[in-house]
């Protein structure tokens, strides 16, 4: 049964380099709840936690399609590695301004350092990318094991930081994870086996290498209309994500169980894990373009159960639902991104929709903050159903520009674009 992720570790390497990814990315897990818990035991702030995670996200979603391109012209290694060494710094920084008291406008800018490091995530389906490319099978499989290592780290993720701030102190899960993802990083990036190749411009800096032409590496990977449909698609996703996490937490911290909130998430994530493991094992039919929609539809409707919760146990009921839609989604959606740019982009492709997904999150934490701080614990739960709503009706309008392919993409076998005419233009 499991045959399809086996074929995903043919390739010599691969686990290695998978590994090394779990390490990595396990903090991505961490971070965001061990930060609530190190903000509101230092400085008792929901508000003041949400708009730093704000900050650092939206860093992140400017600086990470620019850190993506420099991969793609340079390699991974030489890029990612010094990045994560400011990250972690930064991290640091922020770490020691907040339990010093130190100035607003220094521990704003300390959490904005931290949003400097590479994401594992977008390297990671740039190597699968690499590897498999026109086997749409394996990709398929591989895509959905990336969204599983993710949810690991958030089912896990919550756990061991909460464990660690509770039993510590407040900034003990802040400081692990920052370690974890800088020994996580180097070790990624030692894989060089693996690494996607750069391309390089030939003699007479026209082709490559590889040969493919400058026009098709010149510009950015964001010119795709297809590519700009899905990252707003995955803005509002992300804002999904971004508000049940801050909220979630304030509520259980409402009824006396704020430790409780790690294992609410925990659920949530969980049911994403299994959803993913088992759409890796199928084999989709027909275009992704036309999937999307429908993942968003039934995320949609599970996520509007959100507002009749009244307790802990119903909550994490509802989100193991909800989190059943969350692994096919992002799948399908991720994996578009391979066809909506052409191969030598893939990182900054990946890296665009990782900013929209982020840039989600960070407006869905401040709001999710904010709802917590001035409307009560659990007036956030009415909105993700909105903003998944908004993903599933800018994934209809511009389903045109998903179903057009990029100059120089790969597209599976006997999927064509189902738009006649011209291609819908998001700006």
């Amino acid at each position: 049964m499991f045959s399809s992720y086996r074929r995903v570790f043919v390739e010599p390497g691969t686990v290695a380099f998978a590994l090394a990814g779990l390490l990595a990315r396990f903090p991505m897990g961490m971070t965001g709840v061990a930060a609530v818990f190190m903000i509101t035991g230092w400085r008792h702030s929901y508000s003041l936690a949400g708009s730093l995670a704000a900050t650092v996200l939206v860093v992140v979603a400017v600086a990470g399609p620019q850190i993506s391109r420099l991969m793609d012209r340079h390699g991974q290694a030489r890029v990612a590695v010094p990045a994560v060494l400011v990250s972690t710094a930064g991290g640091f920084a922020e770490l020691l301004c907040l339990r010093f008291d130190g100035p607003g406008w220094l521990l704003f800018g300390t959490a904005a350092v931290t949003g400097l490091g590479p994401n594992i995530g977008t390297m990671s389906r740039a190597r699968w990318a690499a590897l498999y490319r026109g086997d749409e099978e394996v990709l398929h499989s591989a895509y959905a094991l990336e969204a599983v290592i993710d949810e690991i780290c958030f089912i896990l993720g919550p756990l061991a930081a909460t464990v660690l701030a509770t039993a510590l102190f407040p900034a003990a899960g802040f400081l692990a994870a920052g370690v974890v993802m800088l020994l996580g990083t180097v070790l990624f990036c030692a894989q060089r086996r693996t690494e996607p190749p750069v391309a390089r411009a030939g003699a007479d800096g026209a082709d490559g290498a590889d040969g493919t032409d400058r026009a098709a590496r010149g510009g950015s990977a964001l010119r795709s209309p297809g590519l700009r449909v899905l990252v707003l698609t995955l803005l509002a996703t992300g804002g999904v994500f971004g508000v049940n996490e801050i909220t979630v937490i304030g509520f259980a911290d409402h009824l006396g169980h704020k430790a409780a909130a790690s294992l609410v998430l925990a659920c949530y994530a969980l049911g994403s894990c299994l959803s993913g493991l088992a759409f890796g094992l199928w084999k989709p039919k027909g275009a992704a373009a036309v999937r999307l929609p429908l993942c968003l539809l039934l995320m949609t409707a599970l996520l509007a159960l959100l507002p009749l919760v009244g307790s802990l146990p119903t909550l994490a009921a509802v989100l193991f639902g909800a989190g059943l839609s969350t692994a096919p989604t992002m799948v399908t959606g991720m994996g578009l991104v391979r066809d909506c740019v052409p191969p030598q982009k893939l990182n900054e492709g990946f890296g665009w929709a990782v900013t929209g997904l982020l840039l989600g999150v960070s407006g869905g934490a401040a709001l999710g903050g904010w709802a917590v701080q001035h409307l009560g614990p659990g007036a956030g739960f009415r909105i993700p159903a909105a903003m998944s709503g908004l993903a599933l009706l800018i994934a209809l309008l511009g389903r045109r520009g998903l179903a057009a392919p990029a100059a120089g993409a790969v597209r599976p076998e006997g999927e064509r674009s189902e738009a006649p005419g011209p291609v819908s233009q998001v700006q």
